[in-house]
């Protein structure tokens, strides 16, 4: 379970974001941090798995790395501050819909959909609710998902193609070149609770029509790019 030493571990590497200081406290890292952190997602993917069976299974394989890549980055701290991990059928690094959980010091972070769109993927999304506009508005406007969610996110074109720009007066997410649901609730509220996974399970089954949604959008092969 998640508890008050999984947090205090965080900020306290916040203050001492160095290799010397995490090895000294490797295997707090590994008792308070990691091992509960992959425990949780152990408990989280049989759920998963039961809506899209061809979710990867192992949790070691939906765990983002904790050192960071500061190869190109003016902040040469070593670590995240956060423990990530991300589910999806082709694996954490998928261009397939999926979800997403992070806990921080503070924060559980829960979302999913589509973040990383190409542009191929982009224009089969926009045809897709470009033939339907009125299903994606049902799935994202409910009063369920706005009360776990909020909006839809993602960043915003300035400008579309000719063929959407008629039906991007009653469907605005036309504009949108990504596709997420994203929210955050205080960690301290679960230190130690079952109320945890229910909660993460809550958020992610209030997604799922969404995932599905935009699974099929990718998958459509009789759009024309």
């Amino acid at each position: 379970m998640i508890t008050a030493s999984y947090s205090t571990f965080f900020k306290e590497l916040a203050q001492n974001n160095t290799k010397e200081w995490f090895h000294a406290n490797k295997r707090r890292y590994e008792t308070d941090v990691k091992g509960p952190f992959l425990e949780l997602l152990e408990t989280l993917l049989p759920q998963l798995k039961l809506w899209d069976g061809q979710m990867v299974d192992d949790p070691k394989k939906a765990l983002f790395r904790i050192h960071r890549d500061i190869r190109f980055s003016k902040d040469k701290s070593p670590y995240h501050t956060i423990m990530k991990a991300g589910f999806s059928p082709g694996g954490k690094k998928s261009e397939k819909p999926g979800y997403y959980l992070g806990i921080d010091a503070e924060h559980i972070h829960v979302g999913g959909g589509l973040f990383m769109v190409s542009p191929t993927q982009l224009k089969k999304v926009r045809q897709h609710i470009a033939k339907n506009p009125k299903q994606l508005i049902g799935l994202v406007e409910t009063p369920t998902f706005r009360r776990a969610f909020g909006l839809l996110k993602g960043e915003r074109a300035k400008r579309l193609d000719k063929e959407f720009k008629a039906i991007a007066e009653q469907c605005d997410y036309l504009f949108h070149k990504q596709f997420y649901a994203f929210a955050e609730f205080p960690v301290s509220n679960f230190y130690g609770s079952e109320r945890l996974v229910a909660e993460i399970v809550e958020h992610f089954e209030i997604l799922t029509p969404l995932n599905t949604y935009l699974g099929k959008a990718l998958e459509n092969q009789e759009y024309y790019l």
